[in-house]
């Protein structure tokens, strides 16, 4: 159990209001090709088609870069987040220069799973728990990812968990899946040794986090298509099925470096291309997907339906608003 004395166990619904408002984006860059038709794609803020994508970890993700990469692609990107507790290890200036970078762009700033390790190390001291998320909203972040791949929490603790991230001021942003141990770069074998869940457990917390006020859900992709001899393809329908498509978002891992580290062990980690080219063909364009930075020019072109593999070329659609139909580029809001 987590210690000290909870507030409140009751559920309630998730409130906005005690969150920074991003605004829309009311200077939608202009491409001298909007003549060229593309799929239509809801406008930021979007509650739908969202895409999250990885900041410092795997490689450094500087302030310049940040700026760089979102002032090209910036309309395709709605959130960073950092992965590894990565933050905790930068100059608070830096951090903070990094979180309004992303700002700027209107793209939210996600800790990542960091808590599992805050969690750990202070035996759930409530006190110690108050003063992370009280830093992570001073510090500029937005959303706050509650991971336990490595840990056992009981269900009631991990929701009021979400309640009090709530109340602190942060998105809470629960990440559940089925394999133990998930969040480490573990290997097929070490994987398959700890076992699986039942789908079904991932997706009654799902609805009990939901509940608890979590504005979204990351569905881990270890155990699922990452780290896998064969993809599960039976649980993404079984999440996608019972779960609202606005309130989860898929992970996956980093292509580059599964495949310089692990090739050898799996196909299917060096192809996570493929994985979010499948939730695309399965979902619709408007999945709400995590990736790596490198990936989002790729994810992009797939989700306007511009470019893709044989098995996608031509083939993802969106119906546009109005009477014209489809959009040439993504709207102001």
């Amino acid at each position: 159990m987590l210690r000290g004395t909870w507030t409140s166990h009751s559920r309630r619904a998730f409130s906005s209001s005690c969150h920074r408002p991003i605004s829309s984006s009311s200077n939608t860059p202009t491409s001298a090709y909007n003549f060229l038709p593309s799929n239509f794609l809801p406008a930021k803020p979007r509650s739908h088609g969202l895409t999250e994508i990885r900041g410092p970890y795997y490689y450094p993700v500087t302030q310049t870069y940040l700026d760089e990469l979102l002032s090209d692609w910036g309309e395709f990107v709605d959130g960073v987040k950092f992965a590894g507790g990565a933050f905790s290890l930068m100059p608070e200036e830096r951090l903070r220069g990094l979180i309004k970078t992303a700002h700027k762009h209107n793209v939210y700033v996600s800790t990542g799973g960091y808590i599992e390790k805050v969690l750990s190390s202070s035996n759930g001291n409530r006190a110690v728990i108050q003063k992370y998320l009280e830093t992570c909203k001073n510090t500029g972040f937005d959303v706050l990812e509650i991971s336990s791949g490595f840990l056992s929490i009981p269900t009631d603790d991990w929701a009021d968990l979400v309640e009090m991230t709530a109340k602190a001021g942060l998105k809470p942003k629960p990440e559940v899946g089925i394999q133990w141990g998930a969040g480490g770069d573990a290997s097929v074998a070490e994987l398959e040794s700890a076992g699986t869940r039942d789908p079904k457990w991932l997706i009654d917390r799902a609805k009990t986090f939901l509940e608890a006020g979590s504005y979204m859900i990351m569905i881990e992709s270890e155990g699922i298509t990452e780290n896998v001899r064969s993809w599960r393809t039976d649980v993404i329908s079984s999440v996608t099925s019972a779960l609202p498509k606005d309130k989860i978002m898929r992970a996956f891992p980093n292509s580059l470096f599964v495949h310089l580290a692990k090739l050898s062990v799996n196909r299917f980690e060096a192809a996570d291309p493929e994985v979010f080219a499948y939730h695309i063909q399965n979902q619709g364009a408007t999945a709400n997907l995590f990736v790596d930075h490198s990936q989002i020019v790729q994810l992009a072109c797939l989700r306007k339906g511009i470019w893709g593999t044989g098995s996608t070329f031509g083939k993802i659609v969106t119906i546009g608003e109005g009477e014209s139909g489809g959009s040439n580029r993504i709207p102001s809001a």
